[in-house]
C-alpha cells in the first residue's frame, strides 16, 4: 500500500487534500500520471494544510453565495410564486410536462441569478395545471421551496 495526497476529488476515494492509502499499482499507473494525486512525502505533508485551507475557503464562499441567493429568492414575491404558461387540454392535463429546464429559465429571468436546471428538484413530473412545489438546491446545506403555478396559455 502507498500513501498519496489527492489533488483532485476522486469518486469513492476522497477529496482534495486527503491523504489516502491505495495499492501501489493504482497510484503508480492511474492517480499520479493523471494528475489526481501526488506521492506522500514529509514535504508534501506540509502542503496539505495549504490545500485544506484553500478548500475550506472555497466551500465557505460557495455556502455564503448560496445563502445570499436563497435570501433573495425568499424575499422577492415574483420568485416565491413562479408562474409558467403551458399548453393544456380541457381537462387540465398538459401536452407534455413542465421540466426543470423550464423552471430554471423562468426563475433565472425573474430573480436575476443564474440558476442551473440541475439544482431544481421536482418530486414528480408536473403534468397538470395548478400549483406545485419544487425545491431549489443551491448548496448541500441550502434549499429553497418555490411554488410553481402552471396555467393554460
Amino acid at each position: 500500500m502507498t500513501r498519496v495526497i489527492l489533488v483532485q476529488d476522486v469518486n469513492g476515494l476522497g477529496s482534495v487534500g486527503d491523504v489516502v492509502e491505495v495499492k501501489a499499482g493504482y497510484s503508480r499507473n492511474y492517480l499520479v500520471p493523471k494528475g489526481m494525486a501526488v506521492r506522500w512525502t514529509e514535504g508534501a505533508q506540509k502542503h496539505i494544510g495549504d490545500i485544506s485551507a484553500a478548500r475550506r475557503a472555497r466551500e465557505a464562499a460557495a455556502l455564503q453565495e448560496a445563502r445570499d441567493i436563497a435570501n433573495t429568492l425568499a424575499k422577492e414575491a415574483v420568485t416565491r410564486e413562479l408562474r409558467l404558461a403551458a399548453n393544456a387540454g380541457e381537462d387540465g392535463r398538459l401536452f407534455g410536462s413542465v421540466t426543470a429546464a423550464n423552471i430554471a429559465k423562468v426563475l433565472s429571468s425573474a430573480s436575476g441569478h443564474k440558476i442551473d436546471r440541475g439544482k431544481i428538484e421536482i418530486d414528480s413530473p408536473i403534468k397538470t395545471l395548478g400549483e406545485h412545489t419544487v425545491k431549489v438546491k443551491l448548496h448541500p446545506n441550502v434549499k429553497v421551496d418555490i411554488n410553481v403555478v402552471v396555467y393554460a396559455e
